[in-house]
């Protein structure tokens, strides 16, 4: 057990055959008490002081420790999104990609469908050229037929009579 102040005080010495003298030991223990006394109270406050400084500590650790949480789930977080926005990227680039086909696609059908019909056109228009030729030739020749002046004779016999 730790001696005490009060112990100190209350301390008794036997007094022998020219002993020490009592006023400076008694002086002496006084100043002695003072001194325990002050030094008791300056490592009360301490361990308060301690005590008040572990609970910082703590609390501050407690803040760290939440901290560095926060800072995983951001870190998570942030992969998440990225990996999510790498993933729609490939979705849009893939549907992008299928539209361009689909584009492309229906493009060279287009321009397919259309080289026919110009095909078809060129039959037509050759078939047209080779009828109207026929026609053409069919009416000269009767131009120059000997049809036509029988048609006038015909005709002049009629308006004498």
């Amino acid at each position: 057990m730790p001696l005490t102040p009060l112990d100190i005080h209350n301390k008794e010495f036997s007094t022998g055959f020219r002993g020490y003298n009592i006023d400076e030991v008694n002086e002496f223990l006084d100043q002695v008490i003072k001194d325990f006394e002050l030094l008791i109270k300056e490592k009360k406050e301490m361990e308060e002081r301690i005590a008040l400084l572990n609970e910082r500590v703590d609390h501050y650790k407690s803040l760290e420790e939440n901290l560095s949480k926060s800072i995983l789930v951001a870190q998570e977080t942030a992969e998440d999104v990225k990996s999510n926005a790498r993933k729609e990227a490939q979705l849009i680039l893939k549907e992008a990609e299928k539209n361009a086909d689909r584009i492309v696609n229906e493009a060279l059908a287009k321009s397919r469908k259309i080289a026919i019909e110009i095909e078809e056109l060129k039959k037509r228009a050759s078939v047209y050229r080779m009828r109207f030729r026929t026609l053409l030739e069919a009416q000269l020749e009767m131009l120059e037929n000997g049809a036509w002046d029988d048609i006038e004779q015909a005709d002049s016999a009629v308006a004498v009579e």
